[in-house]
């Protein structure tokens, strides 16, 4: 495991991993290095026995995550085959952890941001979270199986309804829904 990442920060202390996207200037918009270091990390947890639950949240009180950052890929078509190769193993790692998988979701969780904390086991949100897609919106896809676990989790209409309306909804109204969404009164998640 490398000892220091570029884009998350990454914490273990009385067995609880602390995975945090930390490109709060981007609203923690992942790129490939993103990706890379969650792997990393997501590869020790689940090799560590110690570790008896993970939290992942993104830094500041703006953003959990908003999915791929368009910065990275500017001028191409569409993102490169590492990114989606890298984008597909964390959601794989994610919902094959050992251990429970809690998404604390400050500010916009859009896009592949959306997705992670779908892939989550739970999720809490703070006041200020919001959830939807964008995909349509700028020519994204899902290049995990983000929006097949979407369909299980809500019923395939309402998949649908998020997924080409690209709506923002509150955390109360996706608490309504089958997302094991938890509401808190914080708005941000603060690394120790």
């Amino acid at each position: 495991m490398p000892s220091k990442f570029e884009d998350i920060l990454y914490t273990k202390q009385d067995h609880i991993a602390r995975v945090t996207i930390n490109r709060p200037e981007a609203l923690n918009a992942f790129r490939t290095q993103t990706l890379l270091d969650l792997i990393d990390a997501f590869e020790d947890i689940e090799k560590d026995g110690s570790v008896g639950v993970v939290v992942l949240t993104g830094a500041g009180n703006k953003a959990f995550c908003v999915g791929g950052d368009a910065k990275e890929n500017a001028g191409k078509a569409g993102y490169s085959r590492e990114l989606v190769i890298a984008t597909a193993r964390v959601h794989e790692l994610i919902r094959k952890a050992p251990q429970p998988v809690i998404a604390a979701v400050n500010g916009y969780a859009i896009g592949g941001g959306h997705v992670m904390h779908l892939l989550c086991d739970l999720t809490i949100a703070s006041e200020n979270a919001r959830f939807g897609q964008a995909g349509p919106r700028v020519g994204s896809f899902d290049a995990g199986f983000g929006s097949a676990y979407m369909a299980r989790a809500v019923g395939e209409k309402k998949a649908r309804e998020i997924w080409f309306l690209c709506r923002q909804y509150t955390a109360q109204e996706a608490s309504r829904w089958d997302w094991s969404i938890r509401l808190s009164r914080r708005t941000s998640w603060k690394p120790r």
